[in-house]
């Protein structure tokens, strides 16, 4: 998120909290927290994402999407961002490579960059969109397992092995 701050202005919708928003926002005029949730003292807009039911068409700068829609079956129709999002609007989000199944929620999913890419790819064309992937076997491990943050080192956490990422990340702007 650091990397991509500047991408974090204007009208900016996240989901659940706006942790990254108020952590890493730019300049930003308006936050919308969006949860399926009602029961979520933060969510100003109840919908759900698989249908975006709710929330109107071409109204954000910025969307925080992270770490979701592994619990969204159809993840085609999860892509709704390219909707709210306002010509130039960037869509920030992070997807699970690797992960445990959480046994409170209805898991879908694991994702690849290929696969994100594609997904992406048809919403916002392929040209408007960046994806990377982070981490290595040892961090997918050290996750996995719970090994604490002090245990590797910093070169170790920081490497990034395309073959065995731990997230996928990618950043799609809206242009039409």
């Amino acid at each position: 998120m650091a990397e991509h701050r500047s991408d974090i202005h204007g009208r900016v919708l996240e989901l659940e909290d706006s942790s990254y928003t108020d952590g890493y926002g730019d300049g930003f005029e308006h936050s919308n927290v969006l949860d399926i949730n009602p029961a979520n003292p933060a969510a100003t807009i109840i919908a759900d994402l698989a249908t975006a039911d709710g929330i109107p068409s071409n109204q954000y700068d910025c969307f925080v999407l992270t770490q979701t829609l592994q619990y969204v079956c159809d993840t085609g129709a999860a892509i709704h961002a390219h909707r709210i999002l306002r010509q130039g609007g960037v869509l920030l989000i992070t997807l699970p490579a690797v992960s445990r199944v959480d046994p409170l929620l209805v898991d879908y999913w694991r994702f690849t960059a290929a696969f994100c890419a594609s997904l992406l790819g048809d919403a916002f064309g392929a040209g408007s969109i960046s994806v990377r992937s982070y981490g290595n076997v040892l961090t997918a491990i050290a996750f996995l397992t719970g090994l604490a943050y002090e245990g590797p080192s910093k070169r170790e956490l920081e490497a990034h092995d395309e073959y065995f990422p731990l997230i996928i990340a990618a950043r799609a702007v809206k242009q039409v």
